[in-house]
């Protein structure tokens, strides 16, 4: 299964390695990328399904489908080049489209609100939060009061609009990021419910290996990989009991074994063809079988 199948190039390269008899269900959020990954897939023929349906729903989707287990699960994490490079889709801010770019971020068309609708109607409080987790911004209490301040004056509608309060409020993400950057990495995480999806997901995925089974998830930022770190980590532990209690009662065990003790991260020669990889992060872990 292939939770995120953007284009199908993952997709491509493992219905290639499973072989003939092999089958991959690719799910997908977005319905261009789903188009595309159909038109790239077209020569496996039966051997692919499609379905519109977030990684947090490959539960359901399997039952649909019949299907009881799989034998791996592939997490890519993040926007697609394609939604990035889309400026409509108002995921990034270069300078020549700003103006007329809308705040939408919207991975899924079928969620309700855009950026634009959360920074019109969220409490100051409530924006301040997403800048501080999920953009782990300096200054976030700053720019918060300057988007109440600016939204009371005019509407917030444009990326356009959003640059000219992070540029004024004066916070950033130092030398290493443009001052944006992280505020609209804030912004997506809140709009797309990214983490909550991230924890869900792995946990469907989890249940639905079969022994043996692998998860692959790829992250490209640090509260993706902390989360999905952690998660393997206590998933590999099993019991959760008090470390100075001498008798384990709460039963669990682990469910994983945990393949890349440190993530993997793209070489030399991949970041030549690929240089959108250098922030990407590999790990895997395999479903170990279940107690008698």
């Amino acid at each position: 299964m292939d939770g995120t199948v953007g284009g199908g190039g993952h997709a491509e390269a493992a219905l290639e390695l499973i072989g003939p008899t092999g089958t991959l269900i690719g799910l997908d959020v977005d319905t261009e990328a789903l188009a595309a990954a159909a038109a790239r897939l077209a020569r496996f023929g039966d051997r692919v399904r499609l379905e519109r349906a977030s990684f947090r729903e490959l539960g359901r989707v399997l039952g649909q489908q019949g299907v009881p287990r799989v034998d791996a699960v592939l997490l890519d994490l993040g926007v697609s080049s394609r939604q990035i490079d889309a400026p409509e889709r108002g995921f990034r801010f270069s300078e020549e489209s700003a103006d007329v770019t809308p705040l939408d971020m919207r991975m899924d068309q079928r969620i309700e609100k855009t950026a634009a609708d959360l920074l019109a109607e969220a409490r100051p409080g409530e924006i301040e939060r997403w800048l501080r987790e999920y953009g782990e911004l300096p200054g976030a209490h700053r720019l918060a009061r300057a988007i109440d301040d600016a939204r009371r004056r005019a509407p917030i509608r444009t990326v356009r609009d959003l640059l000219r309060i992070v540029e004024r409020a004066g916070v950033g993400g130092g030398r290493r990021h443009h001052p944006a950057t992280l505020v609209f990495q804030a912004l997506r995480i809140a709009v797309n419910d990214e983490l909550a999806a991230l924890a869900e997901g792995i946990d469907a995925a989890l249940a639905a290996l079969a022994p043996a089974g692998r998860l692959a998830v790829i992250s490209y930022h640090s509260l993706e990989d902390r989360l999905v770190k952690q998660t393997l980590r206590d998933e590999a532990r099993g019991c959760v009991c008090p470390p100075r209690q001498p008798v384990c009662t709460c039963g669990r065990q682990p469910r994983v074994r945990i393949v890349t003790p440190r993530a993997l991260r793209a070489g030399a020669e991949e970041l030549r063809d690929n240089p959108r990889a250098r922030s990407a992060r590999l790990r895997i872990a395999e479903r170990l079988p279940e107690a008698a």
